[in-house]
């Protein structure tokens, strides 16, 4: 049916085995019955069988859950849930060499990676990104204080870690102001008052920024954030770039690639 085959685009496009899962599903209904059901089993066993083959294909995963303070892991499960947390091996030393610097600078801080890539094939999209296809690229989380001015551990404005945009001011730079064509660029501004209201943690994030600008990797190494943030931050380097006003939003996010 038409909508079986919707589902399985849909669901490879959101978790790459997803929609081999679904169709396995369908076999095995026939026998066991509860499509459903079968789905989530199968969809188990490949996600569990990706994590430990990944590596063949020159992915590694990051950890889903706090692995203490020299390592990345990802702000939320959810982004190991949909295998949307794997990385080249390259790109998981540089991640935790800034997980241990932010760590040595100021104790107990813990750093938090958002999108990577999927378990396998190079070139596969990782959906809405325009990169993200190679496992040589990593989102970073911000920094936030509370109202109170106390450190947020391993925390976001937004569980997903996207989104939460930092505002420019009117003097601020703003590259995209009258651009107008086809664009990710997104505001999202109806989502913005129901997000949590943390001031960003300027100190931490800053210094997160300026190490990955000082600390280049690889080939053709940059490091994408909004103009305005990088203004506000104070942080000057070859390798901070402005992704463009076709691509989405860098003012929730720090983006990094390199090719090793």
């Amino acid at each position: 049916m038409i909508w079986h085959g919707l589902i399985i685009i849909l669901l490879t496009l959101l978790t790459q085995v997803g929609g081999l899962a679904w169709l396995i599903a369908l076999g095995l209904r026939a026998v066991f019955g509860r499509l459903l059901l079968m789905f989530l089993i199968c969809y188990l066993a490949l996600t569990v069988t990706a994590h430990y083959t990944a590596p063949l294909a020159g992915r590694t995963p990051l950890p889903c859950l706090d692995a203490g303070p020299a390592q990345v892991a990802v702000l939320n499960p959810l982004y190991c849930a949909l295998n949307r947390h794997y990385v080249s091996s390259a790109m998981k030393d540089h991640a935790d060499a800034l997980a241990a610097h932010m760590h040595d600078t100021y104790p107990g801080t813990r750093t938090r990676a958002l999108d990577g890539n999927f378990p396998f094939i190079d070139g596969f999209p990782l959906l809405p990104h325009l990169s993200h296809d190679d496992g040589d690229k990593l989102d970073f989380a911000f920094f936030y204080t509370n109202a109170e001015g106390e450190y947020e551990l391993g925390r976001a404005r937004w569980f997903l870690g996207y989104w939460a945009f930092e505002q420019p001011g009117p003097n601020d730079p703003q590259p995209c102001a009258d651009a107008t064509g086809l664009s990710l660029r997104w505001d999202l501004d109806w989502l913005q008052p129901y997000l949590r209201n943390w001031p960003l943690d300027a100190t931490r994030t800053g210094e997160m920024l300026r190490w990955l600008a000082d600390n280049p990797v690889g080939r053709d190494y940059k490091v994408l954030i909004e103009p305005h943030l990088q203004q506000r931050l104070g942080v000057t380097g070859e390798a901070l770039r402005f992704q463009g006003c076709s691509a989405a939003r860098h003012d929730d996010h720090i983006h990094v690639q390199f090719q090793p």
